[in-house]
């Protein structure tokens, strides 16, 4: 396994969920990333969907020990090059064009780019990749049809996003083939409008606590 594989391993095992985190002001960013991490849950996504997602992620980055920063909707060469600028340890895609691939390649910020079919798992296998983004995980055939693909690609870890919920969650954790999942329901837009980052670190410690 090569040392970008390692890593993208290493924080995809921090905690058992990655929270998807759609945000657009740093002060509430960095409180947000505190009151996750307070909670056991280091590795945060912050998607690339608001005007000011990078300035968040670097003040993430900077500002909050014992995160793992990373950045979500990463799609195109230019933004892999940004998020690096920003301090991103990791970054996730919902695909695996070409482009961001080969930009990917150059980086030393490790890429957890997305698949839903099989074809599509084994292109990226000969690239190099060993971990994937399973996406839309529910929408693609949920645990069941991943669980069934860890038979013929049993090299291949996963994490699944996308209608990922506290309720559904143990059943892709319980399969052999994931090694954690990502979701939103760690981060309400509601619980951060209110700040209520205590409510926030409950919600973490009871995702940390999800494969125990």
């Amino acid at each position: 396994m090569d040392e970008k594989q390692a890593a993208v391993e290493a924080t995809m095992r921090a905690a058992p969920v990655i929270p998807v985190v759609v945000i657009d002001d740093v002060k509430a960013a960095v409180s947000l990333a505190r009151a996750l991490v307070a909670g056991g849950i280091p590795a945060i996504e912050v998607t690339l969907r608001t005007p000011r997602a990078l300035d968040c992620l670097k003040a993430i980055a900077s500002e909050v020990e014992g995160a793992i920063p990373g950045a979500g909707t990463v799609l195109t060469p230019y933004q892999a090059d940004a998020v690096e600028k920003a301090g991103a340890r990791f970054m996730v895609s919902p695909g695996a064009a070409p482009g961001l691939l080969d930009a990917a390649a150059a980086s030393p910020v490790p890429l957890l780019p997305g698949a839903a079919t099989a074809s599509e798992m084994m292109t990226l296998m000969e690239q190099g990749y060993r971990h994937l983004k399973f996406f839309p995980a529910s929408q693609a055939g949920g645990p069941s049809y991943l669980g069934a693909l860890s038979s013929p690609l049993p090299q291949v870890r996963f994490c699944p996003t996308g209608g990922v919920s506290a309720a559904n969650a143990p059943d892709y954790l319980a399969l052999p083939n994931v090694l954690c999942v990502g979701g939103s329901w760690l981060a309400p837009a509601k619980r951060i409008a209110e700040e209520d980052w205590a409510g926030i670190t409950q919600i973490a410690a009871e995702a940390a606590a999800l494969n125990l």
